[in-house]
């Protein structure tokens, strides 16, 4: 039997689990991504510090609220059945009163204190994951690939918010994010596919038993990402630190998808897995790197 996760042993701890800090991290990463390459650096810490506690607040939010509407298929699944909900730690109305109202805490500090456009993307992407990605979990596969676009929007926020006016460039930042969540999340899919089956979600790799159509996605979304990333070295947003980074990052997220193409294993799931988790922080440096030199 795989390893259930630990009840949250405090009623602090159980409201931090609410926020899904693993999510909003990768959130705050994004948006940090987008306002760097938005302003050509950092020359206002404060103004980033106001969209990261904004930007946070609101994803963690939707991470309550995410909570709240699936905690029928929380209580059936191993690795969610310790959560605030199920576990009764914190009621269903408590966690919805308080996503609701971090939600709105976090959109009127970025509606005043940064701007109305950065405030309109960012409730866009809790509204997308909480009403249009959640629901299809239980109706279609495609579930992954439309969820990726709430989940590509952070760092058009961050760009937005150092630049007021949501230009052509931040679009690649979309694309690179869109790109690189597929592989990630049929990784995971793959990891947990007893418990999505068991909750009745309608992940890829519940539905088929081969992984032929779940490698394709991988392969060929790691493939896309490659030129992709590497378009701010064309366009000359960044330099060939930046490119020579980029691609061997991009080359070896590509590869780390073929041992589960050879092996469609559990083992090759979770290498697939780490290869995606340290992507993103990579190529952050890499463009912090990229900008001192």
């Amino acid at each position: 039997m795989k390893r259930v996760p630990p009840k949250a042993n405090s009623l602090p701890a159980a409201y931090f689990e609410l926020t899904k800090p693993n999510i909003t991290f990768l959130i705050l990463i994004s948006t940090a991504l987008g306002y760097y390459l938005g302003a050509d650096g950092i020359d206002n810490w404060s103004k980033l510090f106001i969209t990261l506690i904004g930007s946070g607040l609101v994803s963690s939010g939707a991470g309550a609220l995410n909570h709240y509407a699936e905690q029928e298929s929380d209580q059936r699944m191993n690795r969610t059945s310790s959560r605030p909900i199920p576990t009764g730690m914190i009621s269903p109305n408590y966690a919805k009163t308080f996503g609701i109202i971090i939600i709105l805490l976090g959109v009127v500090i970025l509606f005043f204190l940064i701007n109305k456009l950065t405030a309109i993307l960012a409730i866009s992407t809790a509204l997308l994951y909480l009403f249009v990605y959640t629901p299809l979990k239980k109706i279609t596969w495609l579930n992954t690939s439309i969820g990726a676009i709430p989940g590509s929007i952070p760092p058009l926020g961050g760009w937005v918010a150092a630049t007021g006016t949501l230009d052509p460039e931040a679009w690649i930042l979309f694309a690179i994010m869109f790109f690189w969540q597929h592989p990630h999340f049929y990784a995971i899919a793959f990891m947990c596919k007893e418990d999505y089956e068991r909750a009745n979600l309608k992940m890829l790799p519940v539905l088929e038993t081969d992984g032929k159509r779940t490698n394709r996605q991988i392969i060929w979304h790691s493939l896309l990402l490659i030129p992709v990333s590497l378009m701010p070295s064309y366009i000359g947003l960044l330099g060939m630190t930046y490119f020579w980074g980029a691609l061997i990052l991009g080359i070896g997220y590509f590869v780390s998808g073929f041992p589960l193409v050879k092996n469609y294993s559990l083992q090759n799931a979770k290498l697939l897995l780490k290869s995606s988790v340290i992507y993103l922080p990579a190529l952050f440096l890499i463009i912090i790197l990229d900008k001192l030199t």
